[in-house]
């Protein structure tokens, strides 16, 4: 049975869809397939796994609509057993488009039930904000991975996730965990960056990933290129984390 992870942070430029395509990448080097579902309307998980948004017919807008699966929307990549339910700025109007649908928070859970039998990560990525679309990625999925920036205004939108996560389990999905919180563009010789860490840490004593991603050049070049880090550059140091992190994951789910 697969897991479900969502990868969100309601606040952007925190390096969440860089994660989602390069966890997705990572676990499927090491032999887990994986779908990486694109539910973000700029659709830069989609272009960074080299699919053409423009050239493509099938999208997550799609799995939104209850037309189509998430597997009969899958497209297969280039990159060991990795495939993706790519987006377009079609994604755009759907947050608009369910309002008035039945259930409206369970229709991607319905739409990724199936998957869950064909591999073992689901990664979604989800819109940096708290719309009906991220809401439906929190009811489907099993636990969330939050990357989060070390900087001061981190810790604001680390009180807004909190509360969010408490609503969707309330009221949504009870079976909802944190994954893990990821420090990305981690730079360990600012002050500011461990102080924000420590903060973190004081929220999530148990839930900080042991992986950081550091801020390197190669990890912002690789998405002009259409590649995954461990494709672009596979001795760069942020390949060479997000590896760590992969494998951080998947001793953490043999528990």
């Amino acid at each position: 049975m697969g897991k479900i992870i969502a990868v969100t942070n309601q606040k952007g430029g925190v390096g969440k869809t860089t994660t989602a395509v390069n966890l997705a990448s990572a676990l499927g080097a090491m032999n887990q397939k994986v779908l990486l579902v694109d539910i973000d309307p700029q659709g830069n998980a989609t272009s960074g796994l080299g699919i053409s948004k423009q050239e493509n017919q099938k999208s997550s807008y799609q799995v939104m609509m209850g037309e189509m699966t998430a597997q009969e929307a899958a497209v297969t990549t280039e990159f060991k057993n990795v495939d993706v339910v790519p987006s377009d700025i079609t994604m755009a109007g759907a947050d608009l488009d369910i309002a008035e649908m039945e259930n409206r928070e369970a229709i991607l859970k319905k739409g990724l039930a199936s998957a869950r039998e064909a591999y073992d990560y689901i990664l979604v990525d989800c819109p940096p904000s708290l719309n009906l679309i991220t809401i439906n990625a929190l009811s489907a999925a099993d636990s969330i991975l939050v990357p989060i920036q070390c900087e001061y205004y981190a810790l604001e939108g680390l009180a807004q996730l909190i509360n969010t996560v408490s609503r969707i389990k309330r009221t949504f999905n009870n079976h909802l965990e944190i994954e893990g919180v990821l420090f990305t563009m981690y730079d360990g010789r600012l002050n500011l960056t461990q102080e924000v860490a420590e903060q973190v840490k004081k929220y999530f004593p148990k839930q900080v990933f042991k992986t950081v991603i550091p801020r390197t050049v190669r990890l912002s070049e690789a998405p002009s290129f259409g590649q995954p880090i461990n494709y672009f550059d596979k001795r760069s140091k942020g390949a060479e984390a997000y590896d760590k992190l992969a494998k951080e994951i998947i001793k953490n789910n043999k528990r």
